[in-house]
């Protein structure tokens, strides 16, 4: 038995632009692989009859399963249906149930008059299965051809998550024999992706056919999804957790957490099995990692505050940074950060702290002090530990990468001294 396929096609021209971001294809393809379906591939297509057709020609040589999403609308642009009714055949029928939805939306929800343009909404190919849409008034459509079905969604996301989890998701396990498609992820950081492929090497080779392993990397962190699947969902389990307890060993140096989430929440995690609280002192960061480690419900329990000391006024007055420190260093230096990460966790009166002071960009930098250089410290009441990065990125980039980084150095300094 091997694993069932399915693909994804998105219409509209607003997709190809950048206009409207595409999320729906995000979450159909997490919902398919629930239940078992992979995806295969991911398509964008605009409003253009020649690359619609184009492209419902050639998904029956990818996929018995395609999902389709846009082109639905009342407007001109919105040309989906008349091509679908051009490939399948048939006419386009007035579709009674839809019809009296519609008019109902408009005479009971909206009290307005339902112009000429919205009653064509109800108009179908006569060759596809319509799929009742009680969130909006484009109905879906299922079509068959080649043993490959075809099912036709609108675009508005709450209309199209509807649909699949009312009409969609039920169906195709009933229509094909479905395996269990799992998958884990863990974070790792503090080594590169070339690098770390080359410690984890002698498991990745191991791998058993229906098993596999991607590397995500993100700005100092990379991400590894074990993903497995088996016509059985126990055994597919049983051989996901075998193989993924093996991957954490070898990454054990480098480990963040054996989940897929972001660090902060590994280090808020961590902060709160201790009972510990931090604060942070950011010059560079602007705030964004205080924004970080605020984000999750019950984050007071463990984050206190911060200062945003970004001008050197503020470091002297709020922190304690001696002028003569910065004119002899700079406020992007290895004295300045120790002392800020020092001054804020006293006078928060937290566990742990963190500081940060750095050129973000686009301009600022020095011969000797570039674009991208940032000094970070982390401190505890017993010890203060620093270093200086080097980034490459642009001015938001380099914030979050500093972010990043300056967490994972006090979720290091949390698990190295346990005490």
């Amino acid at each position: 038995m091997t694993e069932v396929k399915a693909l994804i096609i998105t219409i509209g021209d607003e997709l190809l632009i950048g206009q409207v971001i595409d999320t729906n294809s995000a979450w159909i393809a997490q919902q398919l692989n629930q239940i078992g379906i992979a995806v295969v591939e991911r398509r964008s297509v605009g409003d253009s009859r020649e690359q619609i057709l184009a492209v419902l020609k050639e998904a029956e040589t990818i996929a018995p399963i395609v999902l389709i999403t846009g082109g639905l609308g009342p407007t001109a642009d919105d040309i989906t249906k008349p091509v679908m009714c051009e490939y399948f055949g048939g006419s386009m029928v007035m579709h009674e149930p839809t019809l009296a939805h519609i008019t109902r939306i408009f005479e009971e929800i909206l009290k307005k008059p339902m112009i000429e343009r919205n009653r064509q909404q109800a108009l179908v190919p006569s060759s596809c299965t319509v799929l009742m849409n009680e969130k909006g008034t484009a109905p879906g459509m299922m079509f068959e051809k080649n043993n490959t079905i075809y099912i036709s969604m609108p675009g508005v996301p709450t209309e199209m998550k509807w649909l699949m989890q009312q009409h969609v998701l039920p169906m195709l396990p009933k229509k094909y024999e479905l395996g269990a498609f799992l998958h884990k992820t863990l974070l790792t950081a503090g080594i590169g992706e070339s690098f770390l492929a080359e410690e984890i090497e002698s498991v990745e080779t191991a791998l058993p056919n229906n098993c596999k392993l991607a590397y995500l990397p993100n700005y100092g962190m990379v991400r590894l999804r074990l993903s497995v699947y088996d016509k059985n969902h126990a055994a597919a389990e049983s051989l996901l957790n075998n193989w993924f307890n093996k991957l954490k060993t070898a990454v054990m140096p480098y480990l963040v957490a054996d989940e897929d989430i972001p660090i902060y929440i590994a280090l808020t995690r961590l902060l709160q099995s201790k009972n510990a609280t931090v604060s942070t002192a950011e010059s560079c960061t602007g705030g964004y990692m205080a924004h970080l480690l605020t984000s999750q419900p019950g984050s007071s329990a463990s984050f206190k505050g911060s200062i945003i000391a970004y001008d050197n006024e503020v470091k002297h007055s709020e922190l304690g940074v001696s002028y003569e420190v910065l004119q002899e260093h700079g406020a992007v230096s290895q004295p300045v950060v120790e002392q800020m990460a020092k001054a804020v966790r006293e006078k928060m009166k937290t566990t742990y702290s963190i500081a940060v002071s750095g050129i973000m960009g686009p301009d600022g930098g020095t011969e000797e002090k570039p674009v991208g250089t940032v000094w970070m410290a982390v401190a505890s009441e017993n010890k203060c530990v620093s270093k200086k990065v080097q980034l490459r990125y642009n001015r938001q980039l380099n914030i979050e990468a500093t972010a990043n980084q300056a967490i994972h150095m006090l979720q290091r300094l949390i698990v190295d001294n346990p005490s």
